[in-house]
This record gives structure tokens, C-alpha cells and sequence, in this order.
């Protein structure tokens, strides 16, 4: 019973924190906010990038090989479908059939 009641205020606590920002800012025109929805999306993802090669060593092991190939089928996922799912999960895919079949 202990775990369900913990399971179910972590729920409403993790609600709350995704629902808050939609009631605060639900008919405030704020240009901040506004300027932040069109601009983050575009920041964020090389910042997972960096955050994803950061342990990378590229003078031991497979010197990064799989990583490169992961990005640049992500590159190249992108270019040709132009959509951001496929290239993701495309490039993911890749990457762990690499790190599991190729460099074991």
C-alpha cells in the first residue's frame, strides 16, 4: 500500500509540474515566452548532441566509430526525409545494431 500511495503522489506532483506552466501563462501574451517557444526547440538539440558525444574518446577503444556513424546517418536521415522522428530513431537504430552486432 506504501509503494501505491508514493507511485500516485509522484504522479500528481509530475502532472502538476507539466500542467503549471499552461495555467500560468494560459492568457498571457508574454514576448518572452513567446520568443523562448520559437527559439529553444533549435537550441536544444545540439545541446543533446554535445551532451551525447561528451565521453566519447576517440584514442582508445573503437576510437568513436559507432557515434560517427549514428550522427551521420542521422545527417543523412534528415536530409533525405526531412523529418525529425525517422532521423532520431533512424540514427538510433544504427547506432545500437552497431554497438551490438558490429563492435562487440
Amino acid at each position: 500500500m506504501h509503494e501505491i500511495a508514493i507511485i500516485f503522489v509522484i504522479a500528481l506532483v509530475t502532472l502538476f509540474t507539466r500542467a503549471l506552466p499552461f495555467i500560468a501563462f494560459k492568457n498571457n501574451k508574454n514576448k518572452i515566452i513567446e520568443y523562448l517557444g520559437e527559439v529553444l526547440p533549435y537550441t536544444i538539440m545540439p545541446m543533446l548532441v554535445v551532451y551525447c558525444l561528451k565521453s566519447v574518446n576517440f584514442l582508445t577503444g573503437n576510437h568513436g566509430i559507432c557515434e560517427i556513424i549514428g550522427v551521420l546517418s542521422v545527417i543523412v536521415l534528415h536530409l533525405i526525409r526531412r523529418n525529425t522522428l525517422i532521423s532520431i530513431f533512424g540514427g538510433t537504430i544504427i547506432y545500437m545494431l552497431c554497438v551490438q552486432m558490429i563492435f562487440v
